[in-house]
């Protein structure tokens, strides 16, 4: 990935950012968009919008758009639901977000303004925990538990399209003879003597893949970002032909996942209501019956005698089980349900 598709929405927190930046990059969905929902820590009074994504949460005021916030689920410390001050909703459950990023700690306080609507609190708390169980997708990994009796194990969606062996990792003196995994997501390396000895690196962290001389001979080197590390690991196969092979299908792949990231987090919410265009109906003719007047003669007998001078005493109807106005004489409830 270039600079200019670098992941930064999982990773930082932003203020009042431009709207290009509020859109979903290549990859990110949003997953569930909750209005009437105010920053309660800082514009408090304020009510906006908060959309959660697979990457972060972004608020938007209502009032003022470039007015908004942009955290990314990397960012989260730590969230909890307690009680908070609102001007719109006086004392109320709040959903608080403690954040650090860039060594220094942010404090953010969301309140649904829609009573018993518990969509903000649940729908957060379980895409950050997605988030944080899906990181292989997104993060390097050093000596990790990912082989399992020589094979690689797979994550969710990921699939091995190459077992590469007798793949020398050249980062000690005297090298590692392991093997390589090449996946969609992915690519691994262990050991074949100690399988905790390994690296995951997904293409999302992966800067630049090439062919260069070492004094191994011709290696695979691969850069991985600042965000990663900054690592630069190198790999010999035998014979080169071969190495020319992996180098090419994985800088392949590496291509393919850059055009539509696999960031790993799903989440489906079930009660999240239709837009307004899902309840849009096409527009009909209508079909108009003429009813005789003895039906509306009923109505209005329900509503008030004559013009609706006087109201009638209202009597408990036992059909209806609530107290209503006397009906006119020679009227009954199921009158009422004729029209």
């Amino acid at each position: 990935m270039g600079d200019a598709d670098t992941v930064w929405q999982d990773r930082e927190i932003r203020f009042d950012v431009g709207f290009a930046l509020m859109k979903p990059r290549k990859g990110e969905v949003e997953i569930d968009s909750i209005n009437s929902v105010e920053d309660t820590k800082g514009n408090n009074g304020e009510r906006g919008s908060l959309s959660v994504s697979n990457l972060r949460l972004l608020w938007l005021c209502h009032k003022n758009p470039s007015t908004n916030l942009s955290i990314g689920f990397d960012c989260i410390v730590s969230l909890n639901i307690r009680t908070a001050k609102s001007r719109l909703r006086g004392d109320t459950q709040g959903l608080y977000v403690m954040t650090k990023f860039n060594n220094s700690r942010f404090e953010f306080i969301f309140t649904s303004l829609v009573k018993n609507s518990p969509r903000l609190f649940t729908t957060v708390q379980a895409v950050y925990k997605s988030y944080n169980s899906t990181k292989l997708y997104r993060d390097l990994k050093l000596r990790g538990a990912i082989i399992s009796n020589k094979q690689l194990m797979q994550l969710p969606d990921e699939d091995v399209y190459n077992k590469v062996d007798g793949v020398w990792n050249l980062s000690a003196d005297q090298g590692n003879l392991g093997t390589f995994f090449v996946t969609n997501v992915r690519l691994v390396w262990h050991a074949n003597l100690a399988e905790n000895f390994n690296v995951s690196i997904p293409y999302l962290q992966i800067k630049a893949i090439k062919i260069r001389d070492s004094k191994f001979g011709h290696a695979l080197v691969v850069e991985t970002t600042a965000a990663s590390g900054g690592y630069i690991l190198g790999f010999r196969v035998d014979p080169y032909d071969k190495l020319s092979e992996v180098y090419k299908e994985i800088k392949t792949l590496h291509e393919v996942y850059s055009c539509n990231p696999m960031f790993g987090i799903k989440y489906n919410v079930e009660e999240k209501p239709d837009t307004l265009t899902n309840w849009k109906v096409e527009r009909k003719e209508d079909d108009v019956e003429i009813i005789d007047d003895d039906h509306f003669d009923a109505l209005g007998a329900y509503y008030a005698d004559g013009d609706k001078d006087v109201d009638r005493e209202p009597e408990y109807n036992n059909v209806l089980g609530l107290a209503v106005e006397k009906l006119r004489e020679g009227y009954s409830i199921s009158d009422l349900w004729k029209m």
